[in-house]
Order: structure tokens, then sequence, then C-alpha cells
């Protein structure tokens, strides 16, 4: 935003307006095209989202953080359930979410592993006063943090954060959000997906006028790619550019 895009600007032949600026990515990449959209509202013209990461933690992978007490467990009455991490696309688990942390637990403490929930981690949270990252939950037994579930709310919960300013985000994002995800994604991150297109489609004043799609049993990382993908962009800027 500040030196490789201006950068970039002066000494290529580039638009240098924001209907001309389009982003994509896929899983981690489309979280944080989503995220720049929505940060960015102004900057950038549009967004082409594929299998983001979890786009609202009552759905973090299988996770409600505001919710479930428990990373770990599901429970309900005298049951308790593990909490799925991954699955195939017939639905069979592969890996609980235990299972994922303990493994990452094993390759480093205080949020080290450098795998996937350590870097979420790294991401989104406030740091302790040791330092390093707070973590969301304990990676040994997996209690959730009420606090730092709050920050992560307030901060990088990316459907909260367009249902709490929608009435200034909605006319700068009209017709720019674009998401594609498998229904069966690998980590269950189509389940966040719903819940922002539920919210976007409830919205007024303006409504987004944008795209949210599903491939029917469709594992991560599912959506438009190379030729297709850029078409899809260059329409987009096209229309963008005529008005």
């Amino acid at each position: 935003m500040q030196e490789l895009i201006p950068w970039l600007e002066e000494h290529f032949r580039i638009i240098r307006e924001p209907y001309a600026r389009v982003l994509s990515g896929g899983s981690t990449g489309g979280w944080i095209s989503l995220a720049m959209q929505i940060f960015y509202p102004d900057f950038f013209g549009g967004v082409f989202s594929l299998c983001p990461d979890p786009v609202d933690f009552h759905y973090f992978q299988c996770v409600d953080i505001y919710e479930d007490d428990n990373a770990y467990y599901k429970e309900r009455g005298w049951l308790r359930v593990p909490t799925a991490s991954d699955r195939r696309t017939d639905g069979i688990v592969t890996l609980t979410y235990q299972q994922r942390n303990h493994f990452e637990l094993t390759l480093g403490t205080k949020g080290r592993s450098g795998d996937q929930v350590d870097i979420f981690e790294a991401a989104y949270g406030p740091i302790g006063e040791d330092g390093y990252v707070k973590p969301l939950f304990d990676k040994l037994t997996g209690e959730i943090d009420r606090e730092v579930a709050e920050y992560w709310r307030e901060h990088f919960d990316l459907n909260h954060i367009l249902q709490t300013n929608w009435s200034e985000l909605g006319p700068k994002l009209r017709g720019k959000i674009h998401i594609y995800t498998g229904d069966m994604d690998t980590h269950y991150l189509n389940n966040a997906v719903v819940l922002m297109e539920d919210f976007l489609e409830s919205t007024e004043n303006p409504y987004y006028d944008g795209v949210v799609e599903y491939g029917d049993g469709q594992p991560h990382c599912w959506g438009p790619r190379g030729v297709d993908l850029l078409m899809l962009m260059a329409r987009h800027i096209e229309k963008a550019g005529e008005g």
C-alpha cells in the first residue's frame, strides 16, 4: 500500500485509478484479498476471493470462538464430541482440531510452529505480556480465552466488520465483492462464507450487488483460475471503467 503499489504504478504502464486495482487470492490469500478490499474500500476496485480462510469467527473452521468453551470438543449435555479440522469431500473426517494443534505444539511452543493455526494467531492476535502473541486457546487443553476472542472479533472478523460498518462501507463496496468456495471445503471454510453471504444478501441502501458461488461437492481450493479468473477480472475492470 505504501511502497510496492506506488512504485509499480510509477514505473510501469498501469492505470492509477481504484477501478483498475483488482484483488484475488486463494485460501489465506483469499482472506487477505477480501480483507484488503474491506479495509481499503476506496483504494481497490474489486476482489475475487477464492476459498478464503474464516471470514466469520462463528465458524473459525469448526470452532465458534464466541460460543464454544473449548476448541477441541463440542459439548451437548452429556455428549463430548471431538471438533473436526479436515475432511474428505465424502464427509469423512481425516483430522481433529486437537490432533492438528497438538502436532503444532510439538513443532514449537508460543505459536512458533509456523503451521496453520499458529499463523492465524500470529496474524489476528494481540501481544501478551511475554512478548509473544496471546493465544486464542490453550494449545494443550483447548480452553478458549474470551478476551482474545473479543479482540479477534473487533479487528479481524470480516463479517462482523461488514455488519457493524455497512452504512459507511456499503456504498464503497457495492459491486466489488466476489467470493468462490467449494461447499465441501477440506477445512470447512465454506461455513463461514455462508454466514457472510447471508448478511450480504440482506443488505440494503445499498445491496452489495456482488457474487458468492459454491462448487458442488468441491474441496479446498475451488474457484475460477487461470484464464477464466483473468477474464472475470478484465470484464469487471472494463465495466467499472465505462462507468
